[in-house]
């Protein structure tokens, strides 16, 4: 299923996770129009760019976590949130799902489940 005109934003502090993550979503048919590293520049670059769907990492560089920047971005706009996240402890998922995310997928995430998932976030916009 193409998405060309769904907007994805990538928040992910580790640079070649973030060109894997961009080259994957750019493949599934989904238009990346940022990535940035910190909680503070995903707020900013959120609401200057409106992207559809967020993929978000939840440890980030900077005094800001993911989980925080989502909760900030959400008072602003509309954008299905996937946290994508190496952290799997059961008091970060908790505090994760509290922002009402689209999915929380842990790292390493394979490609058919990232389309699932986007496809679903795709669903909900």
């Amino acid at each position: 299923m193409i998405h060309a005109l769904k907007t994805v934003l990538i928040v992910e502090d580790e640079i070649i996770i973030s060109i894997l993550i961009e080259k994957l979503v750019q493949k599934l048919g989904f238009n990346v129009i940022g990535k940035v590293e910190n909680g503070e520049d995903a707020i900013d670059a959120a609401l200057r760019l409106s992207p559809d769907i967020i993929l978000m990492d939840i440890q980030l560089a900077g005094e800001m976590d993911g989980i925080q920047a989502t909760e900030k971005i959400k008072e602003s706009i509309r954008a299905s949130v996937i946290f994508v996240t190496g952290n799997s402890d059961m008091g970060t998922r908790n505090r994760a799902m509290k922002t009402n995310p689209e999915a929380f997928l842990i790292k390493p995430v394979d490609m058919i489940t990232l389309k699932k998932h986007l496809d679903l976030a795709v669903g909900s916009i």
